[in-house]
């Protein structure tokens, strides 16, 4: 992929993945290892990120969008170092950082918000620990400031700053997601990956807590890696989106060149779905088929088994993220027809 060599007139990125891919791999016994050498078999392996570039720059809100299974919960957690890389590299402001194995990860001011307001905060803790632990494990803060500090954290994400004796059973959802992003801002980030952090949340709520996120974008001079299959969140915090399909990424540019034309046509088809209030009333045609497993991928084009436009090509050859407009990338065939 060439897409990062275009981008040297920018400053260096933040954050930024060459190539980067991961595998699961089943973890098999003496047995099963016995059994996959008498029959000639592989254990099972999952191609949950393959090949992918991805460049972040300071300051930078970027929308990594797809369906379900496509990888983008995934990637998110290599960038914080949850996962290792299967391969590729990892640099932070142009320096290599968290090598392929856990043991040479290196400390850097990144959090992750999760998904689940409910499950991400451990029942047993008060707000006080919950959100002070980490601040005080990394000295961040002295015993003896520490409620005060935490008090200020609750008060900054909208929440009273006496409730930091209460257990999370005793917040509403839109409550815990703000102790999480308090528990996030706690060690002092620059970059945050926020991983569905709206999805578990009513509509109105949703509303709130993303006013939240670009209030704190500009106060703390924070980064975000949005991840989010509701692209009509994305379009409203994001200045550029990411798109993936099957642990690929199929096509990114500026958010707003994006939304009004989309170049691959699994972007156009998840972009044809957004209710608008323009649109009039037209048949519903979902996308084709169903997205294929990552333990058997396709071969070329991951999307050719559901793409209306596909050629005898997209079946045998992977098609190369290249640049199809200033500052936007498309990883199509059709492209190398034009």
């Amino acid at each position: 992929m060439n897409n990062l060599s275009s981008m040297r007139s920018l400053p260096t990125p933040i954050l930024e993945m060459k190539a980067v891919s991961k595998q699961f791999r089943q973890a098999t016994d003496m047995a099963a290892r016995l059994v996959h050498v008498v029959k000639g078999t592989t254990p099972t392996v999952v191609h949950a990120v393959d090949n992918v570039d991805l460049a972040i720059q300071a300051g930078e809100v970027v929308g990594l969008v797809g369906e379900s299974g496509c990888g983008k919960s995934t990637l998110g957690r290599m960038v914080v170092g949850l996962h290792s890389l299967s391969s590729g590299t990892r640099t932070w402001k142009g320096k290599p950082v968290w090598g392929k194995h856990p043991q040479d990860r290196t400390i850097l001011p990144l959090q992750m918000i999760f998904q689940d307001p409910y499950a991400s905060l451990n029942p047993r803790m008060r707000v006080q620990d919950i959100i002070g632990e980490a601040a005080l494990a990394h000295g961040l803060v002295k015993a003896k400031d520490a409620q005060a500090y935490v008090a200020g954290l609750l008060s900054r994400v909208g929440l009273e700053p006496s409730l930091v004796r209460r257990f999370p059973h005793q917040f509403s959802g839109g409550q815990r997601a703000r102790i999480g992003i308090a528990r996030a801002l706690a060690v002092k980030p620059e970059f945050i990956v926020c991983d569905e952090a709206v999805a578990a949340l009513d509509v109105s709520i949703q509303a709130q807590v993303i006013n939240l996120f670009m209030r704190l974008r500009q106060e703390l001079n924070l980064t975000y890696l949005f991840i989010s299959h509701d692209l009509g969140v994305v379009s409203h915090i994001s200045d550029r989106i990411v798109i993936m399909y099957l642990g690929r990424v199929v096509e990114s540019g500026p958010s707003q060149e994006i939304f009004s034309r989309p170049n691959h046509p699994y972007s156009q088809a998840l972009l044809a779905e957004i209710p608008r209030l323009e649109t009039r009333k037209r048949a519903f045609i979902p996308i084709a088929g169903e997205i294929p497993s990552p333990l058997h991928p396709p071969n070329g084009c991951h999307f050719h088994p559901r793409c209306p436009a596909t050629m005898a090509r997209c079946k045998t050859d992977v098609p190369v993220l290249r640049e199809v407009a200033p500052a936007r990338f498309s990883a199509c065939h059709l492209n190398d027809q034009s």
